[in-house]
């Protein structure tokens, strides 16, 4: 991968038939980011048997060198456009992924959602693009793949579009784009296909160098979610570690969630009287002009665009403890170093991981491995965020009995009046 480049990660996911290793195979191919020599090993393979050459081969050749352990240099992994580059993050529909999505270990920016167009729309295409709605990814291209198969059609990526995008409307899923493609022949990926004439859309290449790579961190407004107070000296430091945004002695904050305005009269750091700023990633000390006295969990912002102060929210979760949750029982909830007890008010839907099966519809509980969309009263207003804006104050863990029982994603606020 270039050095000076950008890099945006996505995410692919559809129907296990619906050829998503045949379209990773050929984006890798048409943007010249294979292995060396693997094309011409598989060509030469192909010739052997007589076989055209499947495209889903360069993913089986990759998936079985990683399998025998053969370490796969990182640049194998991604594929360049002119803009950036793209790395392909594991696919959902299993456990691990939706457990690393969720629980921050992995992140996409921008999903594409493959649909077979002589198939249409199967229960599995479903319970995948369920996953984007899910995690709330905005940036999603739909692509109708192995349009050769029904001659190119106009009729029927009409009939097959109307059907997903109404779909896709109940589950709150607005695609940027909907691309028809044949990832056989190389249509509409990276050039123009002269076989859909009515089509005057872009490719698949163009639509994601369309989208936008979330904000850096330090671009967006301060938030220091406070760890612990220091006393040293006439001195309280504050200190924590910067989410998002910038903090400067000097600078004018608010202090949540019962907010009460102050200034940073100075940023410590140890051995380091000149430092008079921190960015987002670092922790760091901060003392204020007035003698407020804050608590743990308590979060320093900037005065522009505040977060929201909730006394419930909705939110996705996963539930890794072996040990049932119940509607109405209590939980701590972790967030940041916010730390209160809720309630599980209701569980909307109980739904497998693996399958994506919805198992229940307003369920009384939720098993080892279960998503659930679910309704937390808090006990205390806590200070939160939108998952996409700062994922730390929009992702949190749930303990039972001193353990980590669940990881979560806020998915709607009830702010506090």
């Amino acid at each position: 991968m270039a050095e000076d480049k950008e890099y945006m990660n996505i995410v692919i996911v559809g129907h296990v038939d619906h050829g998503k290793s045949s379209l990773i195979g050929r984006l890798f191919f048409d943007t010249e980011s294979l292995p060396e020599g693997l094309m011409e090993e598989l060509k030469k393979t192909c010739e052997m048997l007589g076989q055209k050459l499947e495209f889903a081969y360069i993913m089986d050749n990759l998936e079985e060198e990683r399998e025998q352990g053969i370490t796969i240099d990182t640049a194998q992994t991604f594929f360049n456009t002119e803009k950036r580059s793209y790395v392909i993050i594991d696919a959902p529909g299993h456990v691990e992924f939706v457990k690393n999505m969720i629980t921050g270990a992995s992140q996409a920016d921008a999903a594409i959602l493959i649909v077979d167009a002589e198939e249409g729309v199967r229960e599995q295409t479903k319970r995948h693009a369920y996953i984007l709605s899910l995690l709330g990814l905005s940036q999603v291209i739909v692509v109708m793949n192995k349009m050769d198969l029904v001659d190119y059609s106009k009729d029927r990526f009409d009939e097959v579009e109307k059907e997903l995008k109404d779909f896709l409307s109940s589950i709150k899923i607005k695609p940027s784009y909907v691309i028809p493609i044949s990832a056989m022949e190389g249509d509409n990926l990276a050039r123009k296909s002269d076989k859909m004439s009515w089509y005057s859309g872009i490719t698949v290449l163009e639509a994601l160098d369309t989208f936008k790579i979330k904000a850096k961190p330090t671009e967006k407004p301060l938030r220091l979610p406070i760890q612990d107070i220091y006393k040293r000296d006439d001195k309280r430091i504050h200190v924590g570690r910067i989410e998002s945004g910038t903090v400067t002695a000097g600078q004018e904050v608010i202090v949540l969630p019962n907010p009460r305005k102050t200034k940073i009269k100075s940023v410590e750091e140890w051995n380091n009287p000149q430092k008079k700023s921190a960015v987002a990633g670092e922790s760091t000390g901060v003392t204020l002009t007035d003698p407020l006295f804050l608590d743990r969990g308590n979060v320093i912002c900037s005065t522009d665009k505040l977060p929201k102060v909730a006394h419930k929210i909705h939110a996705n979760v996963f539930w890794m403890s072996k040990t049932p949750v119940k509607v109405g029982e209590r939980i701590a909830m972790k967030i940041a170093t916010q730390e209160v007890m809720s309630v599980i008010e209701e569980i909307s839907r109980r739904i497998n991981s693996s399958s994506l099966e919805v198992l229940a519809e307003n369920a009384d509980h939720l098993e080892n491995n279960d998503l659930g969309e679910v309704i937390l009263k808090l006990e205390k207003e806590l200070v939160v965020e939108d998952f996409n804006e700062v994922p730390e104050l929009g992702r949190f863990v749930l303990e039972k009995n001193m353990d980590t029982a669940a990881g979560g994603i806020i998915t709607h606020i009830h702010e506090v009046e």
